[in-house]
């Protein structure tokens, strides 16, 4: 068996063709994820945006890929096209970054003549930009295919070095002004814990972006001076360039989907604190709650708090408020915070009620007491039933039977 043995340049390489698909990928996982959301709320800007830069950024690492570099070459009929249209893909890529962080930061409220100007400047100059890359490539002279390596490979051709320069100055600024901005906002106060960790995220993977532009700047310099680092620039920015687009795509993502699935995880939890209680109700009811396939989870909580409070409210009349009173002094006497005293005597006293309406008839019971209070508490009052043996020290306690534990498990 022969061991293949690869330096990281070598892994690089053995693994370019396929490299860049990885963060493509990646993106346009994140860009699925988001894309209901956007689609929902078509008429936030923000959420357009945050689509369109994600959008922009796979179309980024898809056309850096070499067999999309090929293609789009042979399709055109002009060598090394894909050059300045990568590019410019990633010169807009920068700007949709610039744009977005300053509307996220200031809001969309927000329309100050400073904000206004500062987004007219961006458009303005990497428009600029844009146009000078195409300018420049159409004055250089560049009949070599290159795939991999055309930064360094035409470091030193007039025209193409000024044009690999202003890309990269011009990507090298807008991670510098970005990075200030995301690093400036987590340093504020009041900020919502997914939207902290979101731009962390944005500020290590922007900062990751620095450090891409540092190895494509040293490896085109070292061209200039007669040196040959280009390995900074085929092996060592291409996984940087990976890892950077995986943060940047976690971060814009993490605010938005981090707190959907806390809020989901919140309406699992509510609707699960709920099942003792709601298994209690049946046993009065005769009957549960119809299933519906496609339900939200908003809808099952909804429905199954509705449930509930239908059938707590003509067994409320059952209810014996002295022993509920003797069961709230009884948990307090027992140790219990006062919060939970009061679920525990509450608890007891849906017990007792379930007794007393099984024994009687069903036109038979007293005043209806006042049952604000239980029909606002239903959750904690459904979580003290899951307390079986703190419900029977404080019966016990109380001087009420225990006898009705069993109907809540």
């Amino acid at each position: 068996m022969t061991v293949l043995a690869l330096s990281p340049v070598g892994f690089v390489n053995e693994f370019y063709p396929n490299f860049w698909w990885i963060p493509a990928g990646i993106l346009a996982a994140a860009l699925a994820i988001k894309l209901p959301t956007i689609i929902q709320l078509w008429h936030d800007p923000l959420l357009r945006a945050v689509g369109g830069l994600l959008l922009l950024a796979c179309a980024v690492f898809v056309f850096v890929a070499p067999s999309t570099i090929a293609r789009v070459n042979r399709l055109t009929g002009v060598t090394n096209f894909s050059g300045p249209w990568v590019y410019s893909l990633l010169t807009a890529f920068c700007a949709s970054c610039l744009l977005l962080i300053i509307t996220w930061r200031n809001g969309l409220s927000d329309r100050s003549t400073r904000t206004r100007r500062a987004m007219r400047g961006v458009i303005a100059v990497y428009s600029g930009v844009i146009v000078a890359l195409w300018v420049l490539f159409a004055l250089a002279d560049v009949p070599v295919e290159r795939l991999r390596d055309l930064d360094t490979y035409y470091a030193n051709t007039p025209y193409m070095r000024e044009m690999i320069l202003l890309y990269l100055l011009a990507h090298t600024a807008a991670a510098l002004v970005t990075n200030y901005l995301i690093w400036n906002w987590i340093r504020t106060d009041g900020l919502d814990g997914w939207l902290r960790w979101g731009l962390k995220f944005l500020g290590v993977g922007y900062t990751s972006q620095l450090v891409f532009d540092a190895a494509k700047l040293t490896a085109v310099v070292a061209r200039w001076t007669g040196r040959n680092l280009d390995w900074l620039s085929t092996a060592v920015a291409p996984p940087i360039a990976c890892l950077s687009a995986v943060l940047i795509a976690v971060g814009f993502i993490l605010p938005h989907a981090g707190q959907y699935l806390h809020d989901r995880w919140r309406l699992h939890v509510a609707h699960h604190e709920l099942r003792p209680l709601y298994l209690l109700m049946k046993t009065v009811n005769g009957g549960g709650i119809p299933f519906v396939l496609r339900a939200t989870p908003e809808l099952r909580l909804i429905r199954r708090e509705t449930f509930i409070r239908d059938v707590l409210l003509p067994l409320a009349r059952f209810i014996d408020d002295d022993r509920r009173a003797r069961s709230h002094d009884a948990a307090l006497a027992l140790g219990h915070p006062p919060d939970r005293a009061k679920a525990l005597a509450s608890a007891v006293a849906i017990l007792d009620a379930v007794e007393a309406r099984n024994a009687a008839r069903e036109d038979v019971g007293g005043s209806s007491p006042d049952t604000t209070d239980l029909l606002r508490e239903i959750g904690a009052l459904s979580v003290a039933l899951r307390r079986t043996d703190d419900i029977r020290a404080v019966r016990t306690r109380a001087g009420a039977r225990d006898d009705g534990l069993r109907l809540a498990n």
